[in-house]
């Protein structure tokens, strides 16, 4: 690929894809080392790349033409992570002189470099899937893949001063966006923390969105351990602070589990309705719990039965699978 002096990098549009689609941002970080790298990303998760040394600039995406006519003329080159038509439109749209990205969703003919998704990259996280992208476009792709993230000083001060206690914090994080599929039992969350903080002589901050929070309150009330609820109380910078600050995460498949992995906080991950493989914690840290069952992963928002998938999930095995986490 040609040089660039100017590099635009769409973003992905949820948390969990932004932090497994870190490695490939270096990846293009490294490409074109003396270029100005500027992602283009949701306004809910444009601040997460203040926390990724590399990244010169961040733009917040506010719609396919907006974002058209506000980066017109300013790139030579733009990589998509994200599969849909409108960021490729958008950026087609805007002139840039290069395109790639995967030729999904009708939009190859959008794109100047496109390639399809290789057999090889199903199955497996989706860093790989990111970096597969990458390699068919022509982009170099070296060494083993980076996804961490580096919480600023300021963050973590703001996550103390939200934990109000020197702890040491355990957390526990019984939400998921996409759907109670996805979401373990608060009162076995509830019985989890609780021997593990008993054992580590710790307390535990519940931590989630402001929808989330009668589950967090309701696992605050199951508890003996002295316990602290942030559901809907924290920005995204505000949360990284908190996690960067936690001994541990118990955890559904969420955004805040990917973001304790890419802190290097040990967490335990409790899966059901979607791929672990795909999808699961990218850490040496991490542990993931499941059980088999015919039906997961069946990536439905609801289960339309029995929610076999967690309620198979003793609280033991979560616990014990934290303390061998912790004490080693």
């Amino acid at each position: 690929m040609r040089p660039a002096e100017r590099v635009l990098v769409r973003a992905p549009n949820w948390v969990g894809d932004v932090v497994l689609s870190l490695p490939a941002v270096r990846d293009v970080r490294r490409a074109f080392p003396s270029a100005r790298l500027e992602v283009l990303a949701r306004p809910w998760v444009a601040g997460l790349y203040e926390a990724v040394p590399g990244v010169d600039a961040v733009r917040e995406s506010r719609g396919t033409l907006p974002d058209a006519a506000a980066i017109r003329g300013q790139y030579d080159l733009a990589v998509l992570l994200p599969n849909s038509f409108a960021t490729a439109f958008t950026v087609w749209r805007a002139g840039i002189p290069e395109r790639c990205g995967y030729a999904t969703d009708g939009r190859g003919p959008l794109l100047t470099r496109r390639c399809r998704v290789p057999r090889a990259a199903i199955e497996r996280s989706q860093v790989y899937y990111y970096r597969a992208m990458l390699e068919g476009v022509g982009v170099a792709v070296e060494g083993p893949p980076d996804g961490s993230l580096r919480c600023p000083d300021v963050w973590s001060a703001r996550g103390a001063t939200l934990l109000a206690d020197e702890g040491p914090w355990i957390g526990v994080n019984p939400g998921a966006f996409y759907g109670s599929a996805k979401r373990w039992l608060p009162e076995r969350f509830a019985a989890a923390a609780d021997i593990v903080a008993r054992r580590r002589g710790a307390r535990v901050a519940i931590v989630g969105s402001a929808a989330e929070r009668a589950q967090g309150e309701e696992i605050a009330s199951l508890l003996q351990a002295p316990a602290r609820v942030l559901c809907g109380e924290t920005t995204l910078a505000e949360l990284v602070g908190v996690l960067s600050r936690l001994k541990l995460l118990l955890t559904n498949d969420s955004g805040p589990m990917h973001l304790a992995a890419a802190l290097g906080v040990p967490l335990v991950a409790v899966f059901g309705s979607t791929n672990w493989r795909e999808t699961g914690p990218a850490s040496p840290f991490a542990r993931v719990v499941r059980e088999d069952t015919s039906c997961a992963p069946c990536l439905l928002r609801e289960c339309p039965i029995d929610h076999r998938c967690m309620k198979r999930v003793g609280v033991d095995r979560v616990a014990e699978e934290a303390l061998e986490l912790v004490a080693s």
